[in-house]
């Protein structure tokens, strides 16, 4: 495989509108980012994936946008967004935008004019269809709930909306659709930027009257000639948003030769406390065997011409140390051992904000506190079909994206030092305790580990580049090696909250011990609660 710079890069995600807040009112902005560079500089992260910035009305924090090429006034201005870019290069860290692609706000001046006249040249930017037997085109639903289909009385006809009916799905069959993306593309590539995550990019060339939503038949054609119209010399890094691909698809979408993307986010593994054939909602505890088969089947499935991401958390996702760990006695152990389980693995990982310092999910006491549309829909949607309002918070305690989007706590400060202002959306109550100050100065820094395995892994070209194979352990210990030209790596994971016994430790006791997260030594070949150990042993 061709090395690429991104490889050993650590991608650190900024959710602006709750990262850090410049001027008092309450929303994160590019100055409070700017602001917090060296923060991010220290903890060894080079590429920022920024979250959409553009002028949006806000409908969905922003990825409804109503203008690719302007930045939304709660953010700052373009001159902001060009003094980020130059201070975090002057940093080593490059910026990946945020595109999102298959939807734009019904603010957007492309659909202003499209819904404007059958005739207008902008109608077949976007997908509408006549309604069938006084009714809607289809039954189709929309990921928030309620029906895709909205009805537009100025025309007499529906348009499609996948997410909220403020955001109305591109067509990305009609060509000028697909050449203002590029546009728009080629804009921020001429600004600076380094990289693109494509939002939902598997659902951009859909085929609605065939019922077809994902992975339509086009895709890999739209994405080949995106390649080569703007991607083709350009040196950036391209991620996309594919979460319904399975490994074969994953292979068509980042096999280097296909010339479409770089990596995709799968979300296979995080579906894994999902009742199957069910919706996130719908929880059940995690079976420690089912994540080592399913993240040991993408490390060796893209191991010849893909490259993984590798990533716990994200804005849509609840806390991984809530999730997967134990947020309370062991908060620091397990927070630790997640990290080191996925940094140590072959692809290029991708830490959330505040996942860094072992941030929590927030169980808010009332819906009003919730600011999240796809968690208000859930609420409404589940009481109207019959759901007891206590389940129906539990799943959102567990799942609701609101628990990525509480503001960062820098502090034990007045709203953690996030704001002067009334921020947005209330703050985890946990912040006196948990927050960045305390951690990086505390004797068990969740912060200090992730610096010392991402310096860790960008020295050794063996967590980069090494064979993956996991190894047989005992059921509560997630257990793989890493081999590289004559060194061999084990990463050993107790997934538990009690002592468990491991034989790997007994072969490998000849091994150098690189990163571990407890203070003293393992005996008995004895990992304790939520304990990690790496070793490196010279063939």
């Amino acid at each position: 495989m061709e090395t690429k710079w991104w490889h050993k890069s650590v991608v650190y995600q900024v959710y602006p509108r709750s990262f850090m807040d410049s001027d008092g009112d309450g929303i994160g902005d590019l100055q409070g980012l700017i602001s917090k560079l060296d923060y991010i500089h220290a903890l060894g992260a080079d590429l920022i994936w920024l979250c959409p910035v553009y002028a949006s009305p806000n409908e969905d924090n922003v990825y409804d946008i109503s203008d690719y090429c302007r930045i939304h006034p709660e953010f700052g201005t373009m001159a902001d967004m060009e003094l980020l870019i130059s201070e975090a290069g002057k940093r080593g860290i490059a910026i990946m935008m945020d595109i999102v692609a298959n939807h734009t706000s019904n603010e957007h001046p492309w659909f202003i004019e499209s819904r404007s006249s059958k005739q207008n040249r902008y109608r077949d930017f976007y997908i509408w269809r006549d309604g069938r037997d006084a009714g809607k085109p289809s039954e189709l639903a929309s990921f928030f709930g309620g029906s895709a289909w909205e009805y537009d009385s100025k025309t007499d006809q529906y348009y499609l909306h996948m997410f909220s009916k403020k955001q109305p799905d591109l067509n990305w069959h009609h060509p000028p659709v697909r050449q203002s993306i590029y546009d728009v593309m080629r804009f921020w590539i001429a600004k600076g930027i380094k990289g693109f995550r494509f939002d939902v990019i598997d659902l951009i060339a859909k085929e609605i009257d065939k019922d077809i939503i994902g992975n339509g038949p086009l895709l890999h054609e739209y994405l080949q000639e995106m390649h080569r119209e703007v991607l083709e010399g350009a040196d950036v890094v391209t991620v996309g948003e594919t979460g319904g691909a399975d490994l074969e698809q994953a292979l068509l979408y980042t096999d280097a030769s296909r010339k479409e993307l770089d990596m995709v986010f799968s979300f296979e593994h995080i579906a894994l406390d999902e009742e199957a054939g069910k919706q996130k909602w719908d929880i059940k505890a995690l079976e420690l065997d089912d994540l080592k088969n399913v993240l040991s089947k993408w490390q060796l499935g893209l191991l010849e011409k893909g490259w993984n991401s590798l990533f716990w958390c994200n804005h849509d996702q609840p806390r991984i140390v809530s999730r997967w760990g134990n947020d309370k006695e062991y908060r620091y152990e397990s927070a630790t051992m997640l990290a080191a389980l996925l940094h140590c693995m072959r692809g290029t990982p991708y830490i959330y904000q505040g996942e860094e310092i072992g941030m929590t999910n927030v169980r808010f006491p009332k819906l009003s506190f919730y600011r999240d549309i796809e968690t208000i829909h859930l609420y409404h949607d589940r009481l109207e079909k019959g759901f007891q309002h206590e389940d129906i918070m539990e799943s959102i305690y567990a799942k609701g994206r609101d628990n990525a989007r509480t503001p960062m706590q820098w502090d034990a400060g007045k709203n953690s030092g996030f704001t002067t202002g009334t921020p947005w959306i209330e703050l985890n109550p946990n912040f006196t305790e948990i927050n960045a100050m305390a951690d990086m100065t505390a004797d068990k820094s969740i912060f200090h580990f992730y610096k010392k395995l991402i310096s860790l892994r960008k020295s050794n070209d063996a967590l980069i580049y090494g064979d993956y194979e996991l190894l047989e352990s005992e059921k509560e210990i997630f257990s793989y090696s890493r081999t590289f030209e004559g060194e061999k790596w084990y990463v050993a994971c107790n997934f538990s909250g009690k002592k468990t016994h491991s034989r790997l430790l007994g072969t490998i006791a000849e091994g150098e011990i690189m990163l571990q997260n407890y203070g003293s030594p393992i005996t008995n070949q004895t990992l304790r609660p939520y304990e990690v150990a790496v070793y490196k042993v010279k063939n």
